[in-house]
């Protein structure tokens, strides 16, 4: 399995933006593209698009986040504002597209890059379903910037990171290794308060990670053994 990328518009809301993102895809070697909600995807789009207008007339169109990410292995959310919102742990902290490169770089498997709406970004509940949080260096001044500008930062980046034999783990047994960190979490009592931001926390350490396979069944096992030890007492 090699090292695989999905280019995932939630609700754009300009189809010359769309057609914009896929002319950076082709001139960077990506191909797969997903639409979540998308507008009209009129005239502007195959305008701006040009020759690329094939990714767009291929493109996957889903009604959902989680339909869109299904099957991915790391969901990778990009935001122009990390940490600036009423909830710190969903946004911090953030990689650079070049660290998320790095971090990539000998892995196989599929990577989904989020990029959110041209006026409101990714919202809070779908900052919370990623698994790395990713923003681009810009001046402190004007740090917005255009959607097909950012999507062509972050693919130029990432165009020739290499594949290797580490094979990231499936997307359902991260979910099921987080549903089992908050069974623990209950478990222990943890404070119901700060639970959420722990909860938080704790995947946005996961997702860093780059967990694979055998490494999410080993902590599965380690949280088992403290729930029997529990049970036990």
């Amino acid at each position: 399995m090699e090292l695989s990328f999905r280019v995932i518009l939630v609700e754009p809301i300009y189809s010359g933006n769309v057609g914009s993102v896929a002319r950076v895809m082709k001139n960077f070697g990506f191909n797969e593209l997903i639409l979540l909600n998308p507008c009209e995807l009129d005239m502007p789009a195959r305008l701006m698009a040009m020759h690329a207008y094939d990714l767009i007339e291929s493109a996957r169109i889903v009604s959902s986040l989680k339909e869109a990410i299904e099957g991915s292995n790391i969901v990778v959310g990009m935001t122009g504002l990390p940490g600036r919102t009423d909830n710190r742990h969903i946004r911090m902290p953030a990689l650079s597209p070049r660290k998320l490169r790095d971090k990539l770089s000998g892995k196989s498997g599929v990577v989904s890059l989020l990029f959110g709406r041209e006026d409101d970004g990714l919202r809070n509940d779908e900052l919370e379903l990623c698994d790395i949080i990713v923003t681009i260096p810009t001046d402190q001044e004007y740090p917005s910037m255009n959607l097909s500008h950012a999507a062509a930062v972050v693919l130029y980046e990432l165009s020739d990171v290499g594949s290797g034999d580490t094979c990231m783990a499936d997307r359902f047994d991260i979910e099921l290794l987080y549903e089992h960190l908050n069974e623990v979490l209950s478990d222990i009592e943890y404070k119901e308060h700060k639970k959420d931001k722990t909860r938080l926390m704790l995947q946005r350490i996961l997702g860093r990670a780059e967990l694979t396979g055998r490494e999410v069944q080993t902590l599965r096992g380690v949280l088992r053994r403290i729930q029997w030890k529990l049970d036990k007492k």
